[in-house]
Order: C-alpha cells, then structure tokens, then sequence
C-alpha cells in the first residue's frame, strides 16, 4: 500500500501534479490525501482589518477549500476511475510546512507530489516558494512536477551523487520500487576532478547496490566545476526522464536549494524531480 500526499493551491500546475500521481502509481494499492492548507489566505486577505471578522473569514475560506477539493474528485473520477486508488481530502488552517508535517507523521506518508510552482509561477524561478520550503524542510521524499509536464514512463532515472552519504534503505526501497515496475535505468553521476574514490565512497556505492539489486546500473563520472551544469548537460544528452537526488547536509542538493535567494538556482528542469529526504523517519 503506497501512501501519498499531494498539495493543492488549486491551480493548473498543481492539477497537473495530481494527474501526474495518478498516473504513475495506476499500478500500485495507494491512498491519496489530498490537502489544501489555508492559513495564508486568511492572514493576507484584504478584508482582515481586524480580529472581529477573523472567524467569519476563516469559515468562508474553508467552504471554499472544501467546494474546491470536491471538484478535484470530481475531476480524478472523470480522468480515472481506479479501484486500487483511494482518495482522501483536507482542509487545514495552518502552514504548508507543519500540516504537511503533520501528515506525513500521523499517516506514515511514502511520497508527497506537487507542482514545481503554484499559481505564482514566476518563470524566472525554477521553484515556486511554498515547492521550495516542502523540498527543504518537510522529512518526506517529494516528487516535484514542472509545469506543463505531461506523464510519460520514467524509462531513464538519473542521480546524481558524491557517495558520501549514508542512502536509507526505506528511500533506496521507494526508487527500487519505481525502477522496477517500469524496468528503468538508473544512472548515477560523479561530478568530480577525481577518479578514485575513498573506502566510504565504496562502502556506500556497494551498499546502492546492494539495495537495488533488480534495478539496471549505470555509473558515471564528469569532471566539472559547474555542478548545475554538469546535471543539466547529462539530462538533455542523455534523454533522462526522471532526476533523482538526496537532500542532506553536504549533499549536492544542498548546495542548490539552501541559497541566499531562490532564484539562484540553476537546475534547468523539466522533468520530474524526485529529492529523497536524508533525514530521521523511521
């Protein structure tokens, strides 16, 4: 049973993630909640001039959260009737980040899936704010959908990696699962000036391995001082279909996502992104 939650703003972008979900896990038993968080809204509407109407706004806002995730069904149910899939909705008053959380704690999520932006989408941005702070700081794999992003079989994964960090198994399981049902080629990149690699570097190249034994490998090495660039060059010269990368301290995600401003991040993407969240869960 495959556990998924899915953000909404209500926006196309984020439709086409959830349309994207249905699609990749059409195989699998899966539960999906379906979440609209909306303390936002209340807080930066333009007619709370005072806490009086606090209560009458945040009532208004959730009979519209609710109006608004019934139509989702609606849509999911014309789009693909699954029976292996269940769906369930939320509305919640609070942030993005803890209700996520929240979630992903009480219902022992597997996999958020979201659209890169939200009803912003700025096109200067690779992600959208609210897609950034659930890549930074929600303990849970996210696969992030760019916009416009139709589903396709994800026949080529590529991660990048240093081999210096300790993969969870529970992660490693996620990715096996997805290689396997769709007999995927996993390519993973050294971006290094160096061939050789340290004992630690081995010890965690074997234990990919050993984790993903019914998976193809493929493993590769460019010398570049660009990281972003060196993703980007293989992803267009390799026909990838799906990036994969770790979020942890002193990984190559880190070095993108934890920047001054978000706009600095180079990552060129159009295809799905999965970040496998290096962090404490169980």
């Amino acid at each position: 049973m495959r556990k998924i939650l899915i953000p909404t703003d209500f926006s196309e972008n984020a439709m086409n993630a959830i349309r994207y979900a249905i699609e990749l896990f059409k195989y699998e038993r899966s539960d999906f909640f379906i979440m609209h968080a909306y303390s936002d809204e209340v807080y930066d509407h333009n007619t709370l001039v005072s806490r009086e109407i606090l209560d009458e706004l945040k009532t208004s806002v959730h009979e519209n959260s609710d109006k608004e995730l019934v139509k989702i069904l609606e849509t999911i149910q014309q789009l693909s009737p699954n029976p292996r899939h269940l769906y369930k909705t939320l509305s919640v008053f609070g942030s993005l980040i803890d209700e996520s959380n929240d979630i992903v704690d009480k219902e022992n999520i597997d996999i958020i899936v979201m659209g890169t932006k939200g009803k912003k989408n700025d096109q200067r941005l690779t992600f959208g704010s609210n897609t950034l702070q659930v890549l930074k700081y929600v303990k849970c794999p996210v696969l992030a959908i760019p916009i416009g992003c139709s589903y396709h079989q994800p026949n080529t994964i590529l991660l990048p990696t240093d081999y210096l960090l300790p993969f969870k198994k529970r992660e490693l399981k996620l990715l096996s699962t997805l290689a396997k049902s769709f007999r995927s080629t996993i390519n993973f990149l050294y971006v290094s000036k160096y061939e050789k690699l340290s004992i630690r570097q081995e010890d965690n190249k074997a234990f990919l391995e050993e984790c993903l034994p019914d998976a193809k490998l493929q493993f590769h090495r460019v010398t570049s001082d660009d990281l972003t660039a060196a993703i980007n060059g293989f992803i267009s010269s390799n026909e990838i279909d799906f990036l994969v990368m770790v979020n942890s301290r002193r990984s190559y995600l880190e070095s993108l996502l934890y920047q001054s401003t978000i706009d600095k991040i180079g990552l060129d993407i159009k295809i799905p992104f999965l970040t496998m969240q290096n962090l404490q869960r169980n």
